[in-house]
């Protein structure tokens, strides 16, 4: 049997939008060519990482699809195929603008811009803790079994980045590197404050340089990088802000990767000085694109199939053009992207 090619998983966080990561691990769990090494994930990434992280701890990767399977069909997922014609006959633009346009979300991201979420009940981070609490085995999750697995959050007072990981790892640091500031009050760990890790890595690529890891570095990108129309309108602006902010650290991380790898190509450090990293990106920016913050908040049943299904088929258009590059190069040209 051939050897298995080992690739680091990087997952950025994106409220619902994680339903596309979701469909592709899906499709990374089903190729038998592949093992995951390591996990880093933020927000959703954090969720969608413990998830495979606890079924390849505690079984297989058919264990680990199934986990992700209870998650997502607790947060909303419709999964009886039946209803997959009608779940894909919708306009995904459609659904984001109805539901931006809806009095009931107005209304409460008017709230959400004016009131503390000190305020009011953090029903919401109730119901994720629930699902954390009874979808993950976090004796699994913490254990030395399966990849490596890494959760970021941001430290409020310090404003610094907080890698959670091995027995640090619990309901309160998935929380933690979820946690939007403007909806729901700091998560409290150790007496420290966390908000969402999305500030400060989104999701965080240095623990994946560790010594031991492989060196392929498989992003999962659910924010788009660019956008080729100008937002005029007020929620098109504010969109567009949360896309930039949330992948301000990403972009920060891959230039540093650009420029290692300039000097070690270019004969200035030795190539065994520094890691040389080979990145690579599953993305669907046409359809997210057509998405917004409203159905990252939002967790819409049909959305959720849409994005799953897209996943799936971007990451089997990656294993089918790019399997035979892991190990071998990066799928990504940086020098381009950066130049």
């Amino acid at each position: 049997m051939a050897e298995k090619r080992r690739i680091n998983l990087a997952l950025q966080g994106g409220g619902a939008h994680g339903a596309f990561t979701w469909g592709v691990l899906d499709r990374i769990l089903a190729e038998p060519e592949i093992e995951i090494a390591a996990i880093s994930g933020t927000s959703a990434g954090a969720l969608n990482g413990a998830a495979i992280k606890c079924g390849l701890a505690g079984g297989d990767a058919e264990s680990a699809r199934e986990v992700l399977h209870r998650v997502w069909t607790r947060i909303g997922a419709i999964t009886d195929e039946r209803f997959a014609p009608w779940l894909t006959a919708f306009s995904p633009l459609a659904i984001s603008n109805a539901i931006e346009m809806s009095p009931g979300f107005q209304w409460a991201d008017t709230v959400s811009r004016a009131v503390s979420p000190y305020l009011w009940p953090d029903s919401v981070t109730g119901s994720l803790r629930r699902l954390v609490s009874e979808e993950l085995s976090f004796e699994a999750v913490c254990s030395a079994r399966g990849p490596a697995f890494n959760i970021c959050a941001t430290n409020v007072r310090t404003g610094k980045i907080r890698i959670f990981t091995r027995n640090e790892i619990g309901p309160d640091a998935i929380l933690a590197s979820a946690c939007l500031p403007t909806l729901f009050p700091a998560v409290e760990i150790d007496g420290e404050a966390y908000w969402d890790g999305g500030y400060t890595g989104n999701p965080a690529l240095f623990p994946l340089f560790e010594k031991g890891l492989p060196r392929d570095i498989l992003i999962v990108n659910i924010n788009p990088l660019e956008r080729a129309d100008l937002p005029v309108t007020a929620r098109d602006i504010q969109n567009r802000i949360n896309e930039i902010s949330f992948n301000s650290s990403l972009l920060r991380e891959l230039r540093a990767i650009e420029f290692v790898q300039r000097l070690i190509h270019t004969g200035r450090i030795p190539g065994n000085a520094m890691k040389d990293v080979l990145v690579h990106m599953i993305a669907d920016d046409a359809l997210m694109r057509q998405l917004s913050v409203a159905t990252k908040l939002v967790a819409n049943p049909v959305v959720i199939h849409q994005l799953r299904e897209a996943g799936y088929a971007a990451a089997d258009a990656f294993l089918s053009a790019h399997l035979e590059d892991l190990g071998e190069r990066s799928t990504v040209d940086l020098a381009a992207m950066f130049g």
